[in-house]
């Protein structure tokens, strides 16, 4: 892990360098979401593209209708 610096500015603005960039896929309009833990600070880009989310969660064992999706979206409002 290489260690990387950058000064806030006076309008609380972050270069974010070229290397992080370039990493993460970082662009102009790419929205950060900051997660604070403890004594660190967690940077989350949070527009990424729906077509990177497939794959990261496993195939469901048994497929459901939409009839059957609905019915547990209703009984979850039920029980509340």
């Amino acid at each position: 892990m290489k260690n990387l610096h950058s000064t806030i500015t006076s309008k609380g603005q972050v270069t974010i360098p070229t290397i992080v960039r370039n990493k993460m896929n970082l662009s102009s309009g790419v929205k950060l979401e900051f997660i604070i833990c403890d004594d660190y600070l967690m940077l989350v880009p949070i527009n990424r593209s729906v077509r990177k989310l497939q794959g990261i969660l496993p195939k469901p064992k048994k497929s459901l209708s939409c009839d059957e999706m609905n019915n547990v979206i209703r009984e979850s409002y039920d029980r509340n």
